[in-house]
């Protein structure tokens, strides 16, 4: 089953009414034209994905909940997105690196890279990225090659790096660190192709995945 219009269209209708009773009079469209076909991709990207690291859960249970944390957003309940990650542990995927896809009332987004990388990991990706290590220039050109992705990640200010090439600097001058990429295209979107668009993407970035990997062990 392939994502549609009318995936977009619920997680759009159902965040403007923002209702716990209209969601339940439509509880069923959810299933059908979000998490179903959510749950197949996940499956469908697995084989991928395990290549990259056998060590990856596979579980679809674990796509994101719609509801907001009550806590954090006492004024909405339902967010207009959800999302699944690929990482090595449920507990840790906030601290571990790992690949992400999300769809939402936008349109849908996908990548690598740290939810919100500690100060730890960032620590030990610039100790690497500073000694020329292999898995970086692996990581590097691997990113320097493809023309789907962006880096992303909050820039400090000023740079901690100034002596370094400009090159290196939108690497080591970022809080945070991952690649994305994101589209409202509806041939992407909704094409019966997805997945092995989103798993050939995946391979070409798996470079940065591993770099990744290798400063959490670094840092450990």
């Amino acid at each position: 089953m392939n994502f549609s219009q009318r995936s977009v269209d619920f997680l759009f209708e159902n965040r403007l009414h923002d209702s716990r009773e209209w969601f339940a009079e439509h509880k069923e469209e959810y299933r059908e034209f979000v998490t179903e076909p959510m749950k197949e991709l996940v499956l469908e990207l697995a084989p991928a994905i395990l290549k990259i690291d056998p060590q990856i859960e596979i579980n679809p249970a674990r796509i994101s909940r719609i509801y907001r944390d009550m806590r954090l957003h006492p004024d909405s309940i339902f967010r207009d997105h959800i999302w699944y990650t690929f990482s090595r542990s449920h507990e840790q995927y906030h601290a571990l690196p790992g690949f992400y896809f999300s769809i939402g009332a936008g349109g849908i987004s996908y990548g690598c890279g740290y939810y919100c990388a500690s100060a730890k990991s960032m620590q030990s990706l610039r100790r690497l990225i500073l000694a020329g290590d292999d898995s970086f220039k692996r990581a590097f050109m691997a990113v320097e090659k493809q023309r789907t992705f962006s880096l992303y990640g909050d820039m400090y200010k000023r740079s901690k790096f100034p002596d370094q090439p400009e090159e290196l600097r939108r690497w080591l001058d970022r809080k945070g660190i991952g690649l994305s990429f994101d589209t409202d295209d509806p041939e992407i979107m909704f094409s019966a192709k997805l997945a092995k668009k989103v798993a050939a993407d995946f391979r070409k970035i798996a470079p940065f995945y591993d770099f990744c990997m290798k400063a959490e062990a670094s840092a450990e």
